[in-house]
């Protein structure tokens, strides 16, 4: 039987050296991090996270879980619907763009902040009713009232 043997001790030489020649050719930034980790989040990485901080009142409430979820999706419909209005102001104030362009895209966004309107009042509906359904103390109704209100 023939035996294959491969020597490694040259190539891990050569990854040590190449790894050793990336670590010093990169400049030191006095706010540059050497020994960590440096993480980027994207847009809706900070939104999720902003998102996630901004609903620990509701985590923290003495809720059922189908109701604090609702709550949750009743902040971000309310969030989007402030986005989509942002939106058209900004649309409506930009003079660069051809009229017609202008108006289509007027259009989609009414068309857009319409249907998020329709979901936010079915998503209150749906909270009234499980409110409802769930026969809440008065403290917890009130909890919910004032959640679903901020």
């Amino acid at each position: 039987m023939d035996t294959m043997r491969i020597e490694l001790s040259g190539t891990l030489n050569s990854l040590a050296q190449s790894l050793q020649r990336q670590n010093t050719a990169v400049p030191s930034a006095p706010h540059e991090v050497r020994d960590g980790v440096r993480l980027t989040l994207s847009e809706l990485g900070r939104r999720l996270s902003a998102s996630a901080a901004s609903n620990e009142d509701i985590d923290n409430s003495d809720l059922p879980q189908a109701i604090r979820d609702l709550l949750k999706m009743i902040r971000e419909l309310r969030q989007q619907i402030a986005e989509v209005k942002v939106e058209i102001e900004a649309l409506m104030s930009c003079l660069d763009l051809e009229p017609d362009s202008r108006q289509r895209q007027l259009e989609a966004l009414r068309d857009e902040l319409g249907a998020l309107n329709r979901a936010l009042t079915a998503a209150n509906a749906n909270l009234l009713r499980l409110m409802k359904d769930n026969q809440l103390s008065d403290s917890q109704m009130m909890t919910a009232a004032t959640l679903a209100l901020r």
